[in-house]
């Protein structure tokens, strides 16, 4: 599911367009609770003059168990965290080497619902309230209006025209550098989706993204997208063979060993969804549910390998 310099490079931007197509303080062992004003930590610390649009700009788990989550990632990644309760809202920040790299935000289920706890992906856009109405011109459906989130930016909640859940985010302190991810952070993300083709135009139209189309031997449309010829994400197929699987974005994890990590994801409660196996570019990949139900995925990635697009 992951891309590299070599996409097989066939451009189909112009095709596409005609239309063939919440961050809070807190480190563990001993999480500190910080009594403040609910204010987000700050996409980019210290802040930087940089804006990458359509940059997965940043991750975060809505969960209904915060100190289950905390255990299940801090034992499998050593991500530590910091909290913050404020408002009635808990909310803890993953750190990894002293570096943000998660936002986790307690949500309880109401008894007698059933709500699937997951990772939203917060997508970078110059103006949330442009690419909002854009978006939803072109079929999305608003889950919550933009609106301005202190120390963090301004943010939207939205759902793609397949159903796909995502956040749109315009960061007050800059967007994070483009940077090779070290294992333990987060270094791809998937949506994966009825209609590639028709989502992937979707995606074009709101974020400016380069569409390519990834060689595959299963014969199935699987795109990626760039900006400033950076491979962002890809659009993939649903599984074929599961009627209850809906349109979703998945964010996976560097990883040195996937097999082995898929092992302590086991053993930590969390559950393996699709074993690790070989994609595409040589790397092994894996989905996992953590103990909570929320999927996210584990991918090798070779030192030798980029994220640059050649045109």
């Amino acid at each position: 599911m992951a891309a590299t310099h070599a996409f097989g490079h066939k451009r189909i931007r112009a095709a596409v367009a005609r239309g063939a197509f919440a961050v809070f303080f807190g480190l563990t062992g001993a999480t500190a609770s910080i009594a403040a004003p609910f204010q987000m930590p700050p996409i980019a610390d210290p802040a930087a003059p940089e804006h990458h649009p359509g940059k997965i700009d940043f991750v975060e788990l809505v969960t209904p168990d915060l100190a289950a989550a905390e255990r299940f990632y801090g034992g499998l990644f050593d991500w530590t965290f910091r909290h913050i309760e404020a408002g009635g809202t808990q909310y803890s920040e993953a750190f990894l080497s002293g570096e943000p790299v998660a936002g986790l935000v307690l949500k309880p289920i109401p008894a007698g619902e059933q709500r699937q706890p997951s990772w939203l992906s917060f997508i970078a856009v110059r103006d949330v309230d442009a690419a909002e109405k854009i978006a939803e011109k072109n079929g999305a459906k608003v889950l919550r209006a933009p609106h301005d989130v202190p120390g963090r930016g301004r943010q939207a909640v939205l759902a793609d025209p397949q159903g796909a859940v995502f956040a749109v985010i315009a960061s007050s302190s800059g967007d994070t550098p483009d940077a090779m991810a070290e294992p333990g952070e987060w270094i791809w993300s998937s949506l994966i989706t009825t209609d590639p083709d028709k989502d992937a135009a979707f995606y074009q139209t709101v974020f400016d993204y380069d569409i390519y189309e990834l060689p595959a031997a299963d014969g199935a449309e699987h795109l990626t997208f760039a900006t400033e010829n950076y491979a962002r994400a890809s659009a993939n197929p649903l599984p074929a063979g599961n009627p209850h699987t809906h349109p979703h974005w998945v964010n996976f994890v560097r990883v040195v060993d996937a097999a082995k990590t898929a092992q302590q994801a086991v053993a930590l409660g969390g559950r393996v969804l699709v074993a690790p196996h070989t994609d595409r570019h040589g790397g092994n990949v894996a989905l996992i549910a953590d103990p909570s139900g929320a999927v996210f995925g584990l991918l090798e990635w070779p030192d030798s390998e980029s994220k640059e697009v050649t045109q």
